[in-house]
């Protein structure tokens, strides 16, 4: 039994019905990726990595480049050509990853809700329904009442507007008007894309209708209000007969709050792991799902954490100092190497720590030696 039916879950669910086991996945929103509530990156090796050709529908365009503005309106931009980032419609791609499944073998439900855990397996908002394990995809809103300091809020705007460039992604940091996080333009075409903002103790709302009436020249088509977990993975991924994947295992970046791919990876490692289980009945086989998707992605975690930590004590003034100091080099060498799913390099560079900048030393103090390392 799967509770949410978005990337995570449907990939776990996918995995699991290959080996020949049933599984049913259950979401309670009307339609397969609705709300649509991510900005829709992701590189095109992670789709890969995921079993997901894009099909025409799923695939938008190509990311040729972000431009990233300071609160002083200095900006850089980074060709991100080599990274290979593609924008998607997140609603395709969940039909399509569900297709996938429903071809193993899966059964999907919509407005079917997860109301609680019973003896022999859980309760919905229609009926009782006995299974073996239960895996929890339901995103963000699991994590609300384990660690409310995780969670920030978010607002996304689907809009047209001629000043949204194809090919360009936009991100926008200013501590005051939006502390600990940025606002983001990310085009899904010529003249039409998302608009969206997140930080600590703001109106999303107003802040997202300020820099819309600031740019000018829009029409809204779609409001999307959903909150972010930036605070990492949560300690225990298996708890008795549940798995938690995707999302409401914080395997979002904490950094962007992206996480088609790590969170995909985390359906696909746990469906593994499950299907193994199943087989086996040996709880080791079941562990392995924690094991294999710390292994990959832990380290990486770990540092964006930091950076993110740095990122809430940092002021504008100290912003605005750190992008004096970013280079051409530093940007071609960021264009040119590195990777969209494994970014705390590009992070480390932009900071300034590579070149132990006495501006970042005196910011970021102890916390430089466990970023570098």
């Amino acid at each position: 039994m799967v509770a949410g039916g978005s990337v995570a879950g449907l990939l776990c669910a996918r995995e699991i019905a290959g080996k020949g086991f049933t599984v049913l996945v259950i979401e309670e929103d009307y339609e397969i990726g609705t709300p649509e509530h991510c900005g829709g990156l992701v590189s095109l090796s992670g789709l890969e990595e995921l079993g997901v050709i894009p099909f025409r529908k799923t695939f938008d365009h190509m990311i040729e480049s972000a431009e990233i503005s300071s609160p002083n309106g200095k900006s850089f931009t980074i060709n991100s050509k080599n990274q290979k980032v593609i924008e998607i419609s997140r609603r395709e791609l969940d039909k399509q990853i569900a297709f996938q499944a429903q071809k193993n073998g899966a059964v999907i439900k919509v407005r079917t809700s997860f109301q609680e855990i019973t003896d022999s397996g859980i309760r919905t908002n229609e009926e009782k329904i006995d299974c073996k394990l239960f895996v929890d995809a339901r995103g963000v809103s699991s994590l609300i009442h384990k660690d409310r300091t995780g969670i920030l809020s978010s607002a996304q705007y689907e809009i047209y507007a001629n000043w949204i460039k194809k090919g360009k992604v936009e991100v926008i940091f200013d501590q005051e008007k939006y502390p600990s996080f940025f606002a983001w333009i990310i085009p899904s075409g010529e003249g039409k894309g998302k608009v969206g903002v997140a930080g600590r103790g703001i109106k999303v709302a107003n802040t997202l209708d300020n820099i819309l009436n600031e740019r000018g020249g829009f029409s809204t088509i779609r409001k999307i209000f959903a909150p972010i977990w930036i605070k990492g993975p949560i300690k225990n991924f298996v708890e008795g007969k549940t798995i938690i994947i995707g999302d409401a295992a914080g395997q979002a970046k904490p950094t962007t709050a992206g996480g088609i791919f790590t969170s995909g990876m985390g359906g696909v490692y746990a469906g593994q792991a499950i299907s193994e289980f199943l087989k086996s009945n040996k709880r080791e086989d079941l562990e392995q799902y924690q094991k294999k998707w710390t292994a990959r992605f832990g380290k990486e975690f770990e540092k964006q954490v930091l950076a993110r930590k740095i990122l809430e004590r940092i002021d504008n003034n100290t912003i605005n100092k750190l992008f004096e100091t970013i280079t051409p080099d530093i940007i071609n060498e960021i264009s040119e190497k590195d990777d969209f799913d494994f970014h705390t390099g590009s992070i480390v560079k932009l900071l300034g720590l590579k070149g132990s900048i006495k501006t970042a030393q005196t910011l970021i103090g102890g916390e430089i030696k466990k970023l570098l390392s």
